[in-house]
């Protein structure tokens, strides 16, 4: 039998840093949530300071450009809207794109060597998710479609460097 140590100091969870969080919207299954949904996004991640910049923010546009054109073309007629969802924890960004078409898209499951046509696209989400060391899932929703995720690690923060926070409103003028 362990004994506990009655003394002993409580291990404190880190505190969250103002960016982490988790959001949610929808967007009508139409050409023009495409830049609609890559505009949200983007506007978000710089309201909330979160230190997703360059290379980081254009992978994930492009990822977002791709998964809603996806669901706009292949889900339409059995989709009234598109989930997307955003969270982002102190180690990570998280996207998913959820529609209501049932099936796993088959270019998330091809080998970028194999011949493949169509689907192109998804290969370059796999490309972008793998180059920036982060992991690409496509899993069923309870309703029945599907949402595709992926997820990103954010630059570590540099030791001696307070962690962003989330730009205010300036004062008002006297």
């Amino acid at each position: 039998m362990r004994q506990t140590q009655p003394y002993a100091r409580p291990q404190t969870q880190p505190r969250p840093r103002p960016y982490e969080g988790a959001w949610r919207f929808t967007v009508p299954v139409h050409e023009s949530s495409v830049p609609r949904a890559r505009h949200a996004v983007r506007d978000l991640l710089r309201r909330r300071g979160a230190p997703v910049t360059g290379e980081l923010m254009d992978g994930l546009l492009l990822i977002l450009s791709e998964l809603v054109t996806n669901a706009v073309r292949h889900a339409a007629l059995l989709s009234e809207e598109i989930g997307v969802e955003v969270s982002l924890d102190a180690d990570r960004v998280r996207l998913g794109v959820e529609d209501g078409h049932p099936y796993r898209p088959a270019a998330l499951a091809a080998a970028p060597g194999r011949e493949y046509t169509g689907g192109r696209g998804l290969l370059m989400v796999k490309a972008v998710v793998a180059e920036a060391g982060g992991l690409c899932e496509a899993d069923r929703t309870a309703s029945g479609g599907k949402v595709v995720r992926v997820a990103m690690p954010l630059a570590p923060l540099p030791p001696s460097a307070p962690p962003p926070t989330p730009p205010s409103t300036p004062p008002p003028a006297r």
